[in-house]
């Protein structure tokens, strides 16, 4: 019989509405039915695409001994972190100030007023049962001492999220940053530090902008170096495209093999413009296939971006990690044949032995292969024989916050690539997620099969969408795109700062915790104070408000000091602050026809970190920069402004060339 998550709109607790548990989602009749009953809230957070949720669902969860001791004590209550980010953050918190390490999934142990008086993460059967048994022992016997150490944790954690003191971030503060990162550089292998290696997709835009910025060679190096190394590396799927999580190795050989739309939609961007700072072909290459992995195996049927692909796939009904992606020499033979078989498998790094379990190998491309042609029919044999195994399943909910990254990166990968198709598709992913998940004038997480959820949109939702349409503004000179940027931001302006100008990651009404989160550091996406900054700062640049300009600059002074401290957990906040320093440079050109599109496409080769740009006819409603800006003679015109100091007018590309180049 299912439990009370059968009518959830996320596809994790779906997964868990047939359990013996009697799961319930988190909200204050979960509370209500503790204080009651007077037990322990048993509070689980994962999300689908996690393999050790799945473990622990299968050891656990569904097994009806375990059910009945939950069932007994305590209240239970299922959380999808990805739609319920606060709630996440809150307890990764407590998590990792009681263990020293956080993950998923995370177990907790609440008091019916919501203080965490225990918690861990994976727990195997017997060592769960045991847990159980020992807090309701002392729950019973022990239970001042509980309701006292849950209080004075909260107490604890709520002044950890105090802001610390301001400190602009400037130039030497971002060289630093850079000298920083050089140390924990790993020169032979490409990322930072060592195993396991994920993505650092925010440090990698952080470096090309300080390049740009700069000159710094080394800055450049080190973005080439990570983004080759996990390009030829088994992180990337070199037969379909698309980056997984992150690899176990610090050769980025074996990936965790969950595929996440925020990671690729980062890795999107970040490749365009490795592209546009170097025109070298590898990046061309991953950030077009990475394009169309998000549009072929993300997109929904309403034009939105479905959140991940599982890191197992089912095999016989269990869990199997790697299952889809991984070959031994014996299976491209059964495909291509004796020769062609044996080619590949020295060309794809598919051993006897095996890179990965049970002498299978993930697939490689550690040198771009010597025949186009033959490569690209072994490609499509391949991925046909993969498409007929069994397939990862995918989670289906449309959350706000990445919906905006993968605009971002469509939008911009569709005018520096030359493919319209990317930013058609990002028209109609924005056209969607502001349709539907802006309800009565305020932003919701996420939805699912065009249903939204209830819970609030964060900090990141607003950051990360409006810093997706105001890319999608600049690509198509669409001025509702900028109008829809800013009244989210103005939202974000009016209910999730302090009057310090730190950011909260919830709203000043939304639903309270025992303590407002307030996360600083950015992590596998853009942080909410990052997002806004970044946001903040375009919306600034692009129409002349001072006061989001202010918002930008305190935002970043906020997280000034961890920049400082942590730059490998502060890359977009850098990346935001390059951006900054650089400007703007704005950049609004007027008129049409063949001369302004040429102009149009130079302005866009530009690699400053403060460039704007806009476009269209003289006095275009809605477009701050183009008015009061006539063609000069007739002709398409372009002006240049730095700081809001502005070059005189251009009508040829040569002097447009010139005028970005500071000449």
């Amino acid at each position: 019989m299912p439990n009370r998550l059968a009518h959830s709109t996320s596809p994790y607790l779906l997964q868990h509405a047939d359990n013996p548990v009697d799961w319930q989602e988190w909200g204050e009749d979960a509370f209500a039915e503790a204080r009651r009953r007077d037990v322990p809230i048993l509070l689980s957070v994962g999300y689908a695409a996690c393999h050790w949720c799945h473990v622990m669902a299968h050891e656990s969860f569904e097994d009806d001994g375990v059910a009945a001791v939950v069932n007994e004590g305590f209240v239970a209550v299922k959380v999808d972190r990805e739609e319920r980010p606060d709630v996440d953050a809150v307890y990764m918190n407590a998590t990792t100030a009681l263990t020293g390490h956080g993950g998923w999934p995370m177990t907790c142990v609440l008091t019916p007023d919501g203080d965490p008086f225990f918690a861990g993460t994976y727990f195997p059967r017997e060592q769960f049962l045991s847990l159980l048994a020992n807090v309701t022992r002392v729950w019973t016997e022990q239970r001042d001492d509980v309701v006292a150490s849950g209080a004075h944790i909260a107490a604890r954690l709520r002044e950890m999220t105090t802001p610390g003191a301001a400190a602009a971030i400037t130039t030497e503060s971002t060289a630093t940053a850079v000298m920083s990162l050089r140390q924990h550089y790993d020169l032979a292998r490409g990322g930072f530090g060592g195993a396991p290696k994920f993505p650092p997709s925010m440090v990698l835009e952080f470096l090309l902008r300080h390049h740009a910025a700069t000159g710094d060679a080394d800055a450049l190096a080190m973005a080439r170096g990570t983004c080759e190394a996990m390009a030829r590396g088994g992180i990337y799927d070199q037969l379909a495209g698309g980056f997984a999580r992150y690899a176990v190795d610090a050769d980025w050989v074996v990936p965790h093999f969950e595929k996440m739309l925020y990671d690729n939609a980062q890795l999107l961007r970040v490749h365009t413009h490795l592209w546009r700072a170097t025109r070298e072909p590898l990046w061309h290459r991953i950030a077009s296939e990475t394009a169309d992995f998000i549009l072929r195996d993300l997109g929904t049927a309403e034009s939105g971006f479905a959140s991940a692909l599982d890191a197992d796939t089912l095999v016989d009904g269990v869990g199997v990690e790697g299952a889809t992606y991984a070959w031994t020499p014996a299976q491209l033979v059964d495909v291509l044949g004796e020769d062609d078989g044996a080619r590949a498998a020295a060309l794809l790094a598919v051993t006897p032995e095996g890179t990965f379990e049970h002498g299978s190998s993930t697939l490689q491309l550690p040198v771009d292969p010597d025949d186009d042609q033959w490569w690209a029919d072994a490609k499509s044999r391949l991925l046909a024989a993969r498409d007929a195994r069994p397939q990862p399943a995918r989670d289906d909910k449309v959350v706000t916050s990445w919906n905006g990254l993968a605009i971002a990166g469509l939008a911009d990968a569709g005018v520096l690539l030359e493919r319209p198709d990317l930013v058609e598709a990002a028209v109609r992913c924005a056209e969607f997620v502001v349709t539907t998940h802006l309800v009565d004038g305020r932003l919701r997480r996420a939805s699912r099969d065009g249903a939204v959820g209830g819970a609030a949109g964060v900090a990141d939702d607003h950051g990360n969408l409006a810093e997706g349409l105001l890319a999608l503004h600049q690509a198509t000179g669409d001025p509702r795109w900028l109008e829809a940027a800013g009244g989210i931001l103005a939202t974000a302006l009016d209910h999730f700062r302090d009057e310090d100008g730190s950011v909260h990651d919830t709203a000043d009404d939304a639903e309270r915790l025992f303590t407002r989160p307030r996360t600083q550091a950015d992590n596998a996406e853009p942080s909410g104070v990052s997002s806004l900054a970044g946001a903040w700062l375009t919306y600034a640049a692009l129409t002349g408000s001072s006061r989001h300009r202010a918002a930008a600059d305190a935002a970043l002074a906020s997280v000034g000091a961890l920049s400082s401290r942590d730059p490998r957990f502060a890359g977009w906040s850098l990346a935001v602050a390059e951006a900054a320093l650089a400007g703007p440079l704005q950049v609004a050109l007027v008129g049409d026809g063949a001369v302004a599109d040429e102009m149009l496409a130079t302005a866009r080769t530009s690699t400053s970190p403060g460039l704007v740009l806009a476009h269209g006819a003289p006095d275009s409603p809605g477009q701050p920069l183009l008015e009061a800006r006539p063609t000069v003679g007739g002709e398409p015109t372009a002006y240049v402004c730095r700081g809001f100091v502005c070059d005189a007018p251009v009508t040829a590309v040569e002097d447009l060339r010139r005028a970005l180049a500071g000449s």
